[in-house]
């Protein structure tokens, strides 16, 4: 027995679960082969749902933090319209809502809108170069309420309608509610594109691990019928896998962080055009937070999680059928 050990060299205890092997060929020869071109295959295909995962949740977050700004700039304004009437001056009825907006608490600015600005806001749908001079385009006046304020609307609208009678008040409620279920149901989309994401990753790797089980299948036997435990072979792949995950998930996460941080700069170059405007009225700037940077770091680690934890099921699945 001394001359097997000095032969080849000291024997390292492995615990109870695991066979005498000596500590050099352990090192030199793993169960799984650390490069190979299913390894290699694996990596681009974790890579790949890394970055779709990290765009879908950037995105998700952009539009949700760009909603979240809308409703709060929305939700501190009132707006009030004075609607032309026969009989009556439009001009003196918009100068005495004005006035009597200004004396209710909680109202810290008012600007009213004078009749050419007032038609400005239908060239988007009119046209420019119209006259309007025969439509009753109505006067609108925007209130900015203090905020942690919530006004009284009901004894707001009462005063505004005995100054005039053909003013009208709009706390925009009803387009916040409409933004909120368009951000819940943009959330929910984002969520269901992940778990769709996720378990394709889990069935990559589990066809991934099965066919590095067959590749290796006498040596997991040897080891299997030689006394080496379930968790001991498990853990070997756990590793690899864990190890191919990373490699995928830092490759995927990485090139996702740039796509972002370069998207900001393209957004920069756009400022100001039509095209510009547009994203940044739908995105706003168009850049994550730090915050969001992280969650993207997360969610690489969680995926490389996701595949060792899947290619740990599928060895124990595995060794059940061997048994």
């Amino acid at each position: 027995m001394s001359r097997t050990g000095d032969a080849h060299g000291t024997l390292v205890d492995l615990g109870y679960d695991r066979p005498q092997v000596p500590a050099k060929a352990r090192n030199l020869s793993p169960i799984v082969p650390r490069a190979s071109i299913a390894g290699r295959a694996l990596v681009a295909v974790v890579a790949i749902m890394t970055f779709l995962a990290s765009i879908t949740t950037g995105t998700v977050l952009l539009v949700n933090a760009s909603a979240a700004e809308w409703q709060s700039e929305v939700a501190s304004e009132l707006t009030i319209q004075v609607r032309p009437a026969p009989g009556r001056d439009i001009d003196r009825d918009a100068a005495a809502v004005a006035e009597a907006m200004r004396a209710q608490p909680g109202i810290v600015e008012i600007r009213p809108f004078t009749k050419d600005e007032s038609a400005k806001l239908l060239e988007p749908w009119l046209g420019s170069g119209l006259s309007l001079d025969d439509l009753p385009v109505p006067r609108v006046i925007v209130a900015r309420v203090q905020p942690g304020t919530v006004p009284d609307l009901a004894a707001l609208r009462s005063r505004m309608t005995q100054v005039a009678p053909t003013a009208s008040v709009d706390d925009h409620r009803a387009w916040i509610e409409r933004m909120r279920t368009m951000t819940g149901a943009t959330v929910l989309a984002g969520v269901g594109i992940l778990a769709l994401m996720i378990i394709a990753t889990i069935i990559s790797v589990s066809f991934a691990t099965r066919g590095a089980m067959a590749a290796n299948r006498p040596i997991v036997e040897v080891l299997h019928f030689v006394g080496a435990g379930d968790h001991y072979i498990a853990n070997r792949f756990l590793r690899h896998f864990l190890r191919l995950g990373l490699q995928g998930g830092v490759i995927g996460g990485g090139a996702a962080m740039l796509a972002f941080g370069f998207s900001e700069s393209i957004a920069g170059w756009f400022s100001g055009t039509p095209v510009g405007d547009q994203f940044a009225g739908l995105l706003g700037t168009f850049s994550l937070r730090p915050t969001g940077y992280l969650a993207l770091a997360v969610q690489a680690v969680l995926i490389a999680a996701v595949t060792a934890w899947a290619s740990r099921r599928t060895v124990f699945a595995t060794l059940d059928d061997i048994d």
